[in-house]
C-alpha cells in the first residue's frame, strides 16, 4: 500500500522522485502524482495533527472523490463471484476493465485492482471469538478419512466411516467407527456420545447431512423427523451450521483433524477383522488423547471436562432413545393399517384416512395430524398376524369378539348332542381354534332359519357320512330336505356322483 506520508517527508528533504520511488516502493509517476496532487491541495511537510494516514489515502488514492482518477471497483461483487468455481481476479479485472470503457471511466491497473481487493479482503474476513459456555453445545460430524476392516474369510477390505462429537468448551470427544452413514447409524452415534459424556448439552451443532437436515437456508431450517425427535428426547436444541460455513463448528473441525492425525493416522498399520476389534483400539487411543497436556494452557481435554463441564451437562433421560421409523398408511376398510405384513387396528371412523405411523422395535403408534390416536405392542414372527382392539370395531361387529369355544359348545348343547359333535369337529378342523368361529356362529344360526330340530337332523344326519361334517355339507342337508327324508332315501351331499348307465343302456334296446 502506498505511503503517502513518506512520498511528501522525503520530498521535503528533496530527493528526487526516483529515489523517493526507491525508498517507498512504488512507482515515480505514482510519485509525481502525489507531489503535484498535494500543491493543489496546499499539504506541505509536516503535517497536521489531524491529518492521519487515512484521510491521506482518501486524498491522494487513485479513485478517491477528490481525485477523480479511476473507477472504484465494487468489491462486494468481486468478492461474491470470487466464491464462484473457476472465477479468478483476472478474469474479474477484465470484466471490470470492458465495464470502464463501456463507461468512459479509467480502470485500475490489474496490480492496483488485486492490492485493493486484498485490503478489502481482509476486513470480510474478519472473525470474532466466541466464549463458549461449559456443557453448552456439542458439535458432531463424520471424518472425511476412513479405517478399514479385513473380511477374515474373504479378505475383502471393507471402509469403516468416524462419527466425531466434541464438547466445545472442553474439547472433551467421542469417537466410534461405523460400517455405514446412514441413519440408523446416525442417531445410533448420537445416543452413545451422550451416554459417554454422562449427559446431554443444550445445543447440538451438526452439519447438513440429510439424515440430520433435510433443508437449511436463511428463511427456515427443516429436520430430519426423527433426529428432531431424538432432540426432543434428549432436551437439546439442535441449530446446523450454515452451508459451507465450517467456522460454525470449529471445535469438531479442529478435532477431526488432530483425530485423523491422532487415532487414524497411528492405527494405519494395524489389522482389524471386526468393528469391535476397530473401536477397542479407537477408545484406548482417544483415552490417550484426552490425557494430552495443552500445549498453550494447563490442563488437558480429560481435566477440563472433569473439573469444569461435566456437572453442567443436562442429566440424561431414564431411557435411551430408541429409534423409529416413519411410514404413512391408509386405513383399510377393515379398519386396520398394514405395516411389514402384520395388521393393527385404527378406530372404524378412520377408514381410507391416511395416518402416520411411527415405528419401532417394540411399539406401533398411529398418529393423525400430529395427534396420536392409538398404539399397539410390536408383532413379530409369523407374517399376517393381526392386532384387533374390540373398541375400534363398528358395533355390530363386536359381538363376534365375544365369542369363545365354551359358548358355541354351551349353544350347541340346547340344541343337540350331534350339533354339539359338529361344533367339536369344526373347532378340532382348525389349527387355530378362532378360525373356526365363523363356522360354527353360521352353522348355529341356521336353527334361525330351519328350527333346533332340523338342524340336530341335519347335524345327525351328516355324522353318518363323515366324522368332520362342515358347515356346506350341513346346509345342503337343510336345503334339499334331506334330513326329513328316511335314511335309506338320503344321499350323501359331499358324494361327487354323476349320472350313472346302467347295462341295459348298452344292450340293443339302448337309446343311442
Amino acid at each position: 500500500m502506498t505511503s503517502y506520508r513518506e512520498i511528501l517527508r522525503l520530498h521535503s528533504q528533496g530527493l528526487s522522485q526516483r529515489s523517493i520511488a526507491a525508498s517507498c516502493g512504488c512507482g515515480k509517476g505514482t510519485v509525481q502524482r502525489t507531489v503535484e496532487h498535494a500543491k493543489k491541495l496546499n499539504i506541505v511537510w509536516p503535517l497536521p495533527p489531524e491529518m492521519t494516514d487515512e484521510r491521506l489515502r482518501n486524498l491522494f488514492s487513485p479513485g478517491s472523490k477528490d481525485s477523480g482518477y479511476y473507477k472504484e471497483p465494487d468489491f462486494e461483487w468481486v468478492h461474491r463471484e470470487m466464491a464462484k468455481s473457476g472465477v479468478t481476479l483476472s478474469l474479474l479485472w477484465n470484466e471490470y476493465c470492458v465495464g470502464c470503457r463501456q463507461s468512459g471511466e479509467i480502470p485500475y491497473m490489474y496490480s492496483a485492482f488485486c492490492d485493493r481487493y486484498r485490503e478489502y479482503s481482509v476486513h470480510t474476513k474478519a472473525t470474532m471469538h466466541l466464549e463458549r459456555r461449559p456443557g453448552e453445545q456439542m458439535e458432531v460430524d463424520w471424518a472425511g478419512a476412513t479405517m478399514e476392516i479385513a473380511d477374515n474369510m474373504t479378505g475383502e477390505v471393507i471402509p469403516a466411516y468416524i462419527f466425531v462429537a466434541t464438547l466445545s468448551y472442553s474439547g472433551y470427544a467421542y469417537v466410534e467407527a461405523f460400517l455405514s452413514r446412514n441413519q440408523e447409524n446416525w442417531i445410533a452415534a448420537h445416543v452413545n456420545a451422550y451416554r459417554f459424556f454422562g449427559g446431554a448439552t443444550r445445543i447440538l451443532v451438526p452439519d447438513n447431512l440429510k439424515t440430520g437436515v433435510l433443508k437449511n437456508t436463511k428463511a427456515e431450517v427443516v429436520l430430519n423427523r426423527t433426529y428432531e425427535e431424538m432432540a426432543e428426547h434428549y432436551g437439546t436444541a439442535v441449530l446446523p451450521a450454515r452451508v459451507r460455513k465450517p467456522k460454525d463448528k470449529p471445535s469438531v473441525e479442529g478435532a477431526v483433524g488432530v483425530i485423523s492425525t491422532w487415532i487414524i493416522a497411528a492405527l494405519r498399520n494395524w489389522k482389524f477383522f471386526t468393528l469391535q476389534e476397530l473401536n477397542e483400539a479407537i477408545r484406548g487411543k482417544l483415552e490417550e488423547f484426552h490425557k494430552k497436556l495443552f500445549q498453550k494452557k494447563e490442563g488437558s481435554r480429560l481435566s477440563v471436562f472433569l473439573e469444569e463441564e461435566k456437572l453442567l451437562l443436562l442429566p440424561l433421560p431414564t431411557r435411551e432413545f430408541e429409534l423409529a421409523q416413519w411410514k404413512i398408511c391408509t386405513v383399510a376398510y377393515n379398519y386396520h393399517i398394514s405395516v411389514d405384513r402384520m395388521f393393527y387396528s385404527v378406530p372404524y371412523e378412520y377408514i381410507k384416512k391416511k395416518v402416520d405411523v411411527r415405528l419401532t422395535r417394540t411399539m406401533v403408534e398411529v398418529f393423525l395430524d400430529g395427534e396420536r390416536i392409538v398404539s399397539h405392542v410390536r408383532k413379530h414372527g409369523y407374517l399376517g398376524q393381526y392386532s384387533t382392539l374390540p373398541e375400534h370395531m363398528p358395533e355390530n361387529h363386536r359381538k363376534y369378539t365375544q365369542w369363545n369355544a365354551e359358548r358355541f359348545l354351551s349353544w350347541a348343547r340346547g340344541i343337540g348332542e350331534n350339533t354339539v359333535t359338529v361344533v367339536k369337529a369344526i373347532l378340532a378342523s382348525r389349527k387355530i381354534e378362532q378360525q373356526g368361529y365363523r363356522a360354527c356362529m353360521a352353522l348355529l344360526k341356521l336353527s334361525d332359519k330351519y328350527s333346533d330340530i332340523r338342524l340336530e337332523a341335519a347335524c345327525k344326519r351328516a355324522l353318518t357320512y363323515t366324522p368332520s361334517p362342515s358347515f356346506k355339507s350341513i346346509q345342503t342337508i337343510l336345503a334339499t330336505g334331506q334330513d326329513e327324508l328316511p335314511e335309506e332315501e338320503a344321499i350323501d351331499p359331499s358324494a361327487e356322483f354323476g349320472f350313472t348307465r346302467g347295462p341295459g343302456y348298452y344292450s340293443d334296446g339302448g337309446e343311442g
